[in-house]
């Protein structure tokens, strides 16, 4: 089978199929592929985490809960941070890189000669140069290592603004913040890691992440002051976002694992783009039919006018669902944010 490279940052050519991927063996992935016909089965491997946050550390969970046999080591920048992810059965290390201490790499060699998995999650503002400074750093280490996978954990924010357009992995990007400049070269410089190396290679774009303690029934109870980011984005709270449950960011990522492709991005998102008014105010009605006593306590923040203005984007899910056979366990922010009430409840 021929594979079929389908973005502009996927045609790069190369003079021989690298030596980890063989191309007859790429397939166009069927829904829950596994080896056993399991589609609850994986491979035990070691995973890498490069950056166990929010969503690092709900994979290695879901990973360490669901797949026996596995061993997830991650890195934070913390003590703190690293307790609690001892505490969850993941081998964590402190690791920082500023330009300025490049010499830090050093401690990740030893994880990376034992990791068959890479996920990369470290944001565009420290990471941005990471895959350069490894890519040298492994030059001469290349024929010791059992890498065999790796993804990059990128956003949507790298399409710029559509105008409400329905996008897809096709859509040409047109970064315009910083952040999602950055994000972009890092999605293209990560991708020519994995395909030196031979990897399969996936770059996941993820609408905007929520979960239980990330959500808008979490900003509306804790009343905080707004952020900067939030004070801008209350002057577009009508305009069309994307977003995904973190339990469906991860069931994403472990599906892509059985399913090995070169350089393949895929748009992580639910099937229900919103407005960011919309989902406030399914959150607060929310608390406040099941905590009728809260009610005035929900009226601090800010949702903008009624007037709806389309922008922004629609961002598309089908090559994720088609290709990896992606179930999402939550549909629309409003089946998300109903369990996370009801996980309170509990």
């Amino acid at each position: 089978m021929q594979l079929q490279l389908q973005s502009k940052m996927e045609m790069k050519a190369w003079p021989s199929w690298p030596r980890r991927l063989n191309p007859n063996s790429l397939i166009v992935a069927s829904p829950c592929a596994s080896p056993q016909g399991n589609p609850n089965s994986i491979r035990p491997g070691r995973l890498l985490v490069l950056g166990t946050g929010f969503v690092g550390r709900h994979v290695a969970q879901r990973l360490l809960r669901d797949h026996p046999g596995w061993h997830v080591a991650g890195t934070c920048t913390s003590p703190a941070k690293q307790e609690q992810l001892r505490s969850l059965g993941i081998e964590a290390h402190l690791f920082q890189l500023h330009e300025e201490q490049e010499q830090h790499l050093e401690a990740l060699e030893p994880l990376l000669r034992d990791a068959t998995h890479l996920l990369i999650s470290i944001p565009p503002a420290t990471g941005l140069n990471l895959h350069q400074h490894l890519h040298l750093f492994l030059n001469h280490a290349n024929a010791n290592l059992n890498l065999q996978w790796l993804s990059y954990l990128s956003s949507t924010s790298v399409y710029g603004d559509c105008r409400g357009a329905w996008v897809d992995e096709h859509y040409p990007v047109n970064p315009r913040t910083q952040s999602a400049i950055s994000r972009y070269e890092a999605e293209k410089g990560w991708t020519d890691f994995g395909l030196h190396l031979g990897l399969s290679t996936f770059i996941f774009r993820l609408g905007g992440i929520y979960g239980p303690g990330r959500s808008a029934l979490d900003t509306l109870l804790k009343r905080k002051d707004l952020s900067e980011n939030q004070k801008r984005r209350d002057s577009r709270d009508f305009y069309y976002t994307a977003r995904v449950h973190v339990a469906d960011i991860s069931q994403t990522i472990l599906s892509s694992i059985e399913k090995p492709h070169l350089g393949k991005i895929y748009n992580v998102v639910d099937d229900d783009p919103a407005p960011r008014a919309e989902v406030f105010a399914y959150a607060r009605d929310l608390i406040s039919r099941r905590y009728p006593e809260m009610t005035d306590n929900l009226n601090h923040l800010k949702l903008g006018d009624a007037q709806m203005i389309i922008g922004e984007k629609r961002v598309s899910n089908l090559r994720m669902k088609n290709e990896l056979g992606v179930q999402l366990i939550y549909p629309s922010y409003k089946s998300g944010l109903q369990s996370i009430l009801d996980s309170w409840s509990s």
